[in-house]
């Protein structure tokens, strides 16, 4: 006998959890907003907001309090000492924007501080980097944009596999993409375009009765939402590497979402079942799968925030918490929303069922034909 950790005969009903799940989904969304509202956004490093990073390594150990006292009369603008490794021997100095200060000025502070006040210990100035204010913005709308037409693209691919739309998703592609680059051209702030034609791509996705897209799209930013939420909560910096692993949340989200949807679409055939059973059957019947999936990945995650050290941890945590919520949104989120639109499912079904049986009786003739001649 096999070791299951998940029963082969698993009947939960978990569409009938979904009010509940939906309630748990509100709070957590709303506290990360008010946590957002509160803090007047969310809390970007160098690399949105700019600024300079320094690492420095020494060859004997540090305490914190004496480095941060010997770079005190120094004038670095925003000066945060953060230590990190297995030992108090590599730090990171991070500085708040300067446009007057260059790579070398603060170079040369940091020489000069050290010099005086720490004359015993050596060192090495490992990485210096610099990032306007400027180039800090464009990174901020690049990420936003990434996240935006990741989500985009996939609607367009889960509309095209699970409900046969192609033209009519990437018709609705290209005029969202039209629609952001007239913003642009009118000069719209990049963070109200992405807001603006997401609203209307869900709009779309409804008035279009894409079902599978809509549960999908919905599914990606409501686990998007919450993890910004917690990271607001936790005090946390969002930079490129954050972004790195939202996207690859949305990614990890999706693929879950798609195990599900899959054996929704193969339940369906030829079943006139109520949905909502269909919908129970097909999580209950993939349930080990998406356990087993989830379990190895976090394993691997918890790896990287025990062990990875504090240059990885937050992008380490962002991949836990994504990870947790992902799975908890292709359960509870994503395949419920299907509900709304149960009679158009079954319609389509129907209807492509009735297609393809009339596709093969012409098939049929057309050889017999052949076979006469």
């Amino acid at each position: 006998m096999g070791l299951h950790l998940i029963p082969n005969n698993l009947n939960i009903n978990f569409v009938g959890l979904r009010k509940v799940s939906y309630c748990i989904s509100i709070v957590l969304i709303l506290v990360g907003l008010a946590s957002l509202a509160i803090k007047g956004g969310p809390s970007f490093g160098i690399d949105f907001a700019g600024g300079t990073v320094v690492q420095i390594k020494f060859d004997q150990q540090l305490s914190d309090a004496e480095l941060k006292k010997a770079l005190a009369d120094s004038d670095l603008p925003g000066l945060v000492v953060q230590s990190f490794g297995e030992t108090s021997q590599d730090y990171l100095l991070r500085l708040s924007s300067n446009e007057d200060v260059s790579a070398q000025m603060v170079r040369d502070t940091v020489n000069a501080a050290f010099a005086q006040n720490l004359p015993g210990q050596t060192y090495e100035i490992q990485r210096l980097e610099m990032v306007g204010p400027k180039m800090g913005a464009d990174f901020r709308t690049k990420a936003l944009e990434a996240l935006y037409l990741a989500t985009l693209l996939m609607s367009v691919y889960i509309s095209g596999r699970f409900e046969h739309r192609w033209g009519t998703a990437l018709i609705m592609a290209v005029v969202l993409g039209g629609s952001m680059l007239g913003l642009d051209a009118i000069g719209v702030p990049k963070g109200l375009q992405i807001i603006g034609v997401t609203l209307v791509t869900l709009a779309v996705c409804w008035r279009l009765k894409l079902a599978f897209a809509l549960g999908a799209m919905i599914s990606i930013l409501h686990d998007l939402f919450i993890t910004v939420g917690i990271f607001s909560l936790l005090d946390k910096e969002f930079d490129l590497t954050i972004i790195a692993a939202l996207l690859t949340v949305v990614g990890y989200s999706l693929n879950d979402t798609i195990i599900v949807f899959d054996r929704i679409r193969e339940n369906l055939r030829g079943n006139r079942s109520p949905l909502t059973n269909i919908i129970n059957s097909s999580i209950n019947q993939t349930m080990s799968r998406t356990v087993l999936t989830s379990l190895t990945t976090l394993l691997v995650v918890v790896a990287l925030l025990i062990l990875g050290g504090d240059i990885i941890f937050d992008f380490a945590l962002a991949l836990f918490i994504g990870i947790l919520v992902g799975t908890f949104s292709s359960i509870f989120v994503a395949s419920p929303i299907l509900l709304v639109f149960e009679k158009t499912i079954q319609t389509r079904q129907i209807k492509q069922e009735e297609d393809a049986k009339e596709a093969a009786k012409r098939a049929a003739n057309r050889s017999h034909d052949g076979a006469q001649v």
